[in-house]
């Protein structure tokens, strides 16, 4: 269970480093008008805030990491990092796409729900 949990979590750090990499390289090149449906007049004037969001993207990727790597003792910071993940995510949903509760509040969730179960066995 502990394996599963871990893979889960990284999971949603992989997708979080993904995310750095569209939004602060890729934002106005084909992939990343592609990935988040711009034009590229849209991309172009969007580029800077788009890095600057891919950067607290590879924030929450960094906790996670730190906290898998952490062991049994990083619980704390995998829920504080997951649960940071989920609330942006529904924020994401609600004011820029519905496909952003899929893409990352759902595997933050099911994470978050994989890791708080487990715990609760343990203890």
């Amino acid at each position: 269970m502990v394996l599963a949990t871990n893979m889960v979590i990284g999971v949603v750090a992989a997708l979080h480093l993904y995310f750095l990499v569209l939004e602060m390289f890729f934002w106005d090149k084909p992939l990343g008008m592609r990935a988040f449906g711009l034009t590229k007049e849209k991309a172009e004037v969007s580029k800077v805030l788009a890095a600057n969001q891919g950067l607290y993207n590879g924030f929450l990727a960094a906790g996670l990491i730190w906290g898998l790597t952490k062991g049994p003792a990083g619980f704390e910071i995998k829920v504080f990092f997951l649960a940071c993940v989920l609330v942006a995510g529904i924020y994401g949903a609600l004011t820029a796409s519905r496909k952003i509760l899929y893409v990352q509040a759902l595997p933050a969730a099911i994470a978050l729900s994989l890791l708080w179960g487990f715990h609760s066995l343990i203890t």
